[in-house]
């Protein structure tokens, strides 16, 4: 598997991020914990090293809970989630595959789901 270099926005324009993609688009799924099956979003696995916030650092709002491991970021203008830190593996991140330039997620169907009902930190 091949690396790739992705761009990512959210719906207005105001965030813009950049990430390598260890896995390509090959990982992309969907997880059920009470946040994720709320949200809806596919993600696909970024290392948070090479995660980069090129533009609108500034118009992105945090949300985490419980552990607080995983935080969840939003831009403050669209409300668009553009990415989180997993809680599973903080050195990772999910990047929204709805976000990234050029890709529509509905050509990734199926999508797989992770169990986050019964993730391992819960136990």
């Amino acid at each position: 598997m091949t690396a790739l270099r992705v761009d990512a926005r959210c719906h207005c324009g105001a965030v813009h991020i950049r990430a390598t993609l260890p896995d390509g688009l090959q990982d992309v799924a969907r997880c059920d914990c009470s946040f994720c099956r709320r949200r809806g979003a596919a993600a696909v696995t970024a290392l948070a090293a090479d995660l980069e916030v090129v533009k609108g650092a500034d118009n992105l709002t945090l949300y985490s809970f419980g552990t607080h491991t995983a935080q969840h970021h939003f831009c403050k203008t669209c409300g668009i989630y553009t990415h989180h830190r997993r809680r599973s593996d903080p050195t990772q991140c999910g990047v929204n595959l709805g976000c990234i330039d050029g890709v529509n997620p509905r050509d990734h169907e199926p999508i797989r789901w992770t169990d986050g009902v019964n993730h391992v930190s819960d136990q």
